[in-house]
């Protein structure tokens, strides 16, 4: 472990693992799936887009969260409430679906190749990823394991792991799931999610998904500067 990092207190880290515990969960389940109603409405009771609990001085999370603000308050408008929802939803369509038009897709294994095929062996490396530190899909082996989505959560989950691992006094366990993170983000997240952040700020009809891709991308800067992980340059999204 770098010496720099060994010399932040279990209080630090505490408050470091769980910033990145819950926001990497939130965005790894709002990218997920089309946009829901119940959760919306259960992020928004929660005001989970006032402030982010992990990167707060970013200045594309800063960003990121003033458009979904400038979202919700929209969405929160009873007269135009459900024409909001249903334009997230058709810009998640229209973003997400696998499609010959469309300069972006959510699965890292999408850009890896000229074909543009998924289940590749970017996604099985993924998929053991998940496997090793006990990361459970519901749909396994039903769609590629390598969505943005999912790749957050696992971020998320790693973060959870490490708080475990602080609150019992672990070193070891600790040292382990920093190495993991840095890991992931080297050979996986880092490769390819800024150009797709990049991609998804250019192409998003909605303050929602524009919003959403700004705190991505700041979140994983932030989280490779405090772990001392040079982002390599991302490969061009093939179009």
């Amino acid at each position: 472990m770098n010496q720099k990092i060994k010399q932040l207190t279990a209080e630090v880290w505490t408050e470091q693992l769980l910033g990145q515990y819950l926001l990497f969960g939130l965005l790894g389940k709002l990218l997920y799936s089309i946009p829901d109603k119940a959760l919306l409405n259960q992020v928004i009771e929660g005001d989970l887009f006032d402030e982010a609990p992990f990167a707060t001085d970013n200045p594309d999370v800063a960003e990121g969260l003033t458009l979904l603000q400038q979202w919700r308050e929209q969405y929160q408008q009873p007269a135009k409430h459900e024409e909001v929802l249903i334009k997230a939803q058709v810009d998640y369509m229209r973003l997400f679906a696998l499609t010959e038009r469309l300069p972006l897709a959510p699965w890292e294994s999408f850009y890896g190749n000229d074909e543009r095929l998924l289940f590749q062996e970017s996604m099985l490396d993924v998929r053991h990823w998940y496997a090793r530190f006990g990361l459970e899909l519901v749909n396994a082996h039903r769609e590629p394991d390598d969505h943005i989505g999912l790749e957050l959560l696992f971020m998320g989950h790693l973060a959870q792991l490490g708080l475990k691992a602080v609150e019992e006094g672990n070193t070891l366990n600790l040292e382990q799931v920093l190495a993991a993170q840095r890991g992931f983000l080297t050979n996986h997240l880092l490769k390819w999610a800024p150009r797709w952040c990049d991609q998804m700020v250019q192409h998003a009809r909605t303050d929602y998904y524009r919003g959403l891709a700004l705190v991505v991308r700041g979140a994983l800067l932030a989280l490779s500067q405090l772990l001392q992980v040079e982002a390599p340059v991302a490969e061009a999204a093939r179009s």
